[in-house]
């Protein structure tokens, strides 16, 4: 996750009554239009303690609250990343199996690798769309997540496949690893996502934050465990993760969200067990369905013949 920008908080002027979000924060801070939209759509605006869309309408005195952007982040020269698998590529886009400890894009804090450093480097072109240090991404992996993420190259696939997200046309598979056995073995998990109340750095299940719904399968059990199938609905950060562990169930070696490090370091699980497992989009180019699997890393799948072993 990209450090926290200046967070600002005021009332809305009485000359903002009526106003759209985004309209109200053109205004304000001087923003451009679509940084505001852009704010929004991230959960980093809040009015009256509870989050809101760029199309919502504002109140004259309601309390405003907005994260805004950090400085601009100044890329670090792109540099090959080991591990980094490219799985399809083509004019319109670039597919790839992202490896454990590799963020999607530069942000601030992160001096690590990324997969926008790691294409560049590797001579693939990426699209201009997009804020400037994260161009071509149109979804993000956290750096301790790795399987399968798509890349624009094309401005027109850009424009494409972020409306698909939008839409929720896009099939987003996950294998997790969680403690314990959730009940029911198959479901959905429907609980509003937003910034963690005392600790900004982590998100929670949260009264008024933004629709987030994940459905789930057990797969296989173990006495300890349950390997987990997971399709996203929505996209919020840390949703799996998030939704998990406000079921009691954290993602085996999640420490952030509150899973038992002695199973993790039996397992020798050293970040959450979460891998991208599949991906399925309309190709920008013709609508054709492409659809993409990984198999899981050595670590993660070495956790699993511990498991397997034991039962």
């Amino acid at each position: 996750m990209s450090a926290p920008g200046l967070h600002r908080a005021l009332p809305v002027p009485d000359g903002l009554e009526g106003q759209r979000v985004d309209q109200a924060l053109t205004r304000l801070f001087g923003l451009s239009r679509a940084v505001a939209a852009q704010l929004a759509d991230t959960d980093r605006v809040w009015v009256d303690g509870r989050v809101r869309g760029k199309g919502d309408r504002l109140s004259g005195g309601s309390w405003l609250e907005v994260e805004l952007p950090p400085p601009p982040v100044e890329a670090p020269p792109p540099e090959p990343v080991p591990g980094l698998t490219v799985v399809h590529d083509d004019d319109d886009v670039v597919v790839v199996d992202k490896p454990v400890g590799v963020a999607a894009h530069p942000s601030p804090g992160w001096d690590g690798p990324t997969v926008v450093g790691g294409l560049t480097a590797a001579g693939y072109r990426i699209s201009t769309s997009g804020a400037a240090e994260r161009q071509g991404v149109v979804h993000r992996l956290d750096a301790a997540t790795t399987g399968l993420m798509v890349v624009a190259k094309s401005e027109r696939a850009y424009t494409v496949l972020k409306a698909a997200f939008k839409e929720r046309t896009v099939d987003k598979g996950y294998s997790a690893l969680v403690q314990g056995h959730p009940d029911p073995s198959r479901g959905t998990i429907d609980a509003p996502i937003d910034r963690h109340p005392r600790h900004d750095w982590r998100f929670a299940v949260v009264s008024g934050g933004r629709p987030s719904v994940t459905h789930y399968e057990v797969v296989e059990a173990f006495a300890a465990a349950s390997l987990v199938d997971v399709r996203l609905e929505t996209g919020r950060t840390h949703q799996i993760r998030v939704h998990f562990s406000a079921l009691r169930h954290p993602c085996v070696g999640d420490a952030t969200y509150g899973a038992d490090p002695t199973l993790a370091a039996r397992l020798g699980v050293s970040r959450q067990w979460l891998h991208a497992v599949r991906l399925g989009f309309a190709h920008p180019a013709d609508g054709r369905r492409v659809e993409f699997t990984s198999d899981y890393p050595d670590d993660l799948a070495g956790a699993l013949a511990i498991l397997r072993a034991e039962s």
